[in-house]
């Protein structure tokens, strides 16, 4: 009963937020989703800095006024305590504290002060917290949200509604929780913001049946709880929805993450996840770039080899801007099978998951295991497609092939299959046809597996 009543009251939070934003025009904004996530991080990061220094000091979790304790504590007290709360807890000043900001709201400028808060404890955890780009920039973990509030006259009212709404709710008794709760309540947070954009890139939404089914596959029961000090890897992470089931099935302390996306909002979107789901040590490894063009994760200057690897790449997508680049000797290897050619028309429809497979194929460790959602035609493709499953085939690597139900993407309507590949296979071949199991519930056009 506690686990149902903190996530409907997590779930209230969040609608809270969204109608603030609404009733401040920002409802369906290209900027909403930055103020939701990042806010609902503050409020996470915050009451996260209290649940472990109460857990550390029991003076501090009998008083009532904890945020003043902190305050009256000398600076080498205090700065030992930081040193020994968990590695995930991000180091808060206690002018951080929300409850600090609340008590100053209704002082001028509070726009600039709430601000200039969350860019603070941005800076001060940027080692932890920042994700990287291939080219080596770091995409700190908060923006100035007032700025996305059009007339100025309306940011210091914009950012006391916030305040006064996350002074309310305190996600101190949750921490305890495991993947299953904190999986749904990423999914609630993101469910508005989390869509294809029109069919490019990664941002496909991937339903937590499939990413079960995976999980289940890749690291069996049996497996559970002996494998240990392994590396998962997905170069189109998304929001990292099959990441976290692989994690979650190996276990959050005995595996390392590594992503890479095109999209930066896909990179936010997966840094939160990571964070909720106990795996900050990872987010160093948190690339936003062109895993095909700039592949990031490398070993001497090759593709780095993974034990796990997890995909819902994008389909079809136009790069004929740096198709011919791809053709180079230096990447002979990696697309064994051949590049897609350029069509005169319809160029966006070029055949990029190809791509993703062979770097996927090329990526895995001796002995390691992959499972990559295809589009369902792949299995009878000729061209590069048949290449690819020659070499599969050839090396004894395909372990498996299940075909799902039609629509269960709710971004695409393309019939999709999943592909699963083991390096320790030893030939044998299993193929499921899976397209009339599960139920179809109605979740939006088209309907959804669940």
């Amino acid at each position: 009963m506690v686990e149902l009543e903190f996530k409907a009251k997590t779930q209230e939070l969040i609608d809270s937020l969204k109608s603030i934003c609404a009733n401040y025009g920002l409802g369906n904004d290209g900027n909403e989703f930055k103020i939701i996530t990042q806010i609902f991080l503050y409020k996470f990061l915050n009451d996260k800095f209290a649940y472990e220094a109460k857990k550390i000091d029991e003076d501090i979790a009998k008083v009532d006024n904890w945020e003043k304790s902190l305050s009256d504590m000398s600076e080498e007290d205090y700065e030992m305590l930081q040193l020994q709360m968990s590695s995930d807890t991000a180091r808060l000043e206690p002018q951080h504290f929300i409850s600090y900001l609340f008590s100053q709201s209704n002082a001028p400028d509070f726009a600039k002060l709430f601000d200039d808060t969350l860019i603070d404890i941005a800076i001060k955890n940027n080692d932890i917290f920042a994700v990287k780009t291939d080219g080596g920039a770091k995409v700190v973990l908060f923006d100035r949200l007032s700025q996305y509030i059009a007339d100025e006259s309306k940011r210091d009212d914009f950012c006391r509604a916030v305040i006064n709404k996350l002074i309310e709710f305190s996600f101190e008794r949750i921490f305890d929780q495991k993947f299953d709760f904190y999986a749904g309540i990423f999914e609630y947070l993101i469910k508005d913001y989390n869509s294809n954009s029109g069919g490019k890139y990664a941002e496909y939404f991937t339903p937590h049946a499939v990413a079960r089914i995976m999980a289940e596959i890749l690291v069996p029961q049996a497996e559970r709880g002996t494998v240990r000090d392994v590396t998962c890897y997905d170069p189109s992470a998304g929001s990292g929805t099959l990441l976290m089931n692989v994690a979650h099935a190996i276990g959050e302390d005995r595996c390392t993450i590594y992503t890479q996306d095109i999209s930066q909002k896909s990179s936010n979107l997966l840094r939160l996840n990571l964070i909720l789901n106990n795996l900050v040590h990872s987010i160093p490894n948190v690339i936003q770039g062109n895993t095909i063009y700039h592949p990031y994760h490398k070993d001497d200057d090759k593709l780095k080899k993974f034990d796990y690897i997890v995909s819902n790449p994008p389909f079809k997508l136009d790069f004929s801007d740096y198709r011919d680049a791809l053709d180079s000797n230096e990447n002979k290897e990696r697309f064994f099978a051949g590049i897609p050619t350029i069509p005169k028309k319809e160029k966006e429809s070029m055949a990029i998951y190809q791509l993703f497979l062979q770097h996927i194929i090329t990526s895995l460790k001796k002995g390691g295991k992959a499972a990559v959602v295809v589009p369902t035609g792949f299995i009878t493709s000729t061209g590069i497609g048949k290449k690819i499953r020659q070499k599969l085939i050839d090396d004894k690597m395909l372990a498996g092939v299940v075909s799902m139900p039609s629509n269960i993407f709710a971004t695409t309507g393309t019939n999709v299959s999943i592909l699963f590949i083991d390096d320790s296979n030893d030939g044998d071949v299993v193929l499921v046809d899976a397209s009339n199991l599960g139920k179809k519930v109605k979740e939006g056009k088209p309907k959804r597996l669940s």
